[in-house]
């Protein structure tokens, strides 16, 4: 009597398996692609310090610069959470001069340099003339960033 070498898998136990491998790949690439989606939002971000400090210097409004990376994660569930309410575009773009800083680009390192940035995503508010107000390191809540910008500001 001859013995198979291999055992034989029930057909309904392989399916099973497949469609269990296949709603995983499914749900994987759903959720990476929740945590690589920003939506636009409605703030007028400035990319130019120089460009934004004379526009705050024009208008009699602080600025309010955002560190970021392509690739942070706390930056970019800042920008899909925070960033990207009503509520709040209209009290940054009302109140502030917003400019966004690419920390992987070069023009940034002088920047980093003078704020003495060294973690992502930080949020500092400065007088026109780059004096820092208040700094706030690591991502925050839409709530918690509405109240760093109802905070009332040392030069007030």
């Amino acid at each position: 009597m001859s013995r198979p070498t291999e055992q034989t898998v029930p057909s309904w136990r392989l399916m099973l398996w497949r469609w269990f491998w296949r709603l995983t790949l499914v749900v994987s690439l759903a959720y990476a692609w929740y945590c690589f989606y920003v939506p636009p939002n409605d703030i007028a971000w400035a990319n130019d310090i120089p460009a934004a400090q004379r526009q705050a210097a024009q208008t009699d409004r602080p600025l309010l610069m955002f560190f970021t990376g392509e690739w942070c994660v706390p930056c970019r569930i800042m920008k899909r959470t925070v960033f990207a309410d009503e509520q709040v575009a209209a009290r940054v773009n009302s109140k502030f001069i917003p400019v966004m800083i690419h920390v992987e680009r070069p023009a940034a390192a002088t920047a980093l340099r003078h704020y003495q940035v060294a973690a992502w995503p930080t949020t500092i508010i400065t007088d026109p003339q780059g004096s820092v107000l208040h700094r706030v390191q690591g991502g925050m809540s839409k709530t918690d960033f509405l109240a760093l910008l109802s905070e009332p500001l040392p030069t007030e």
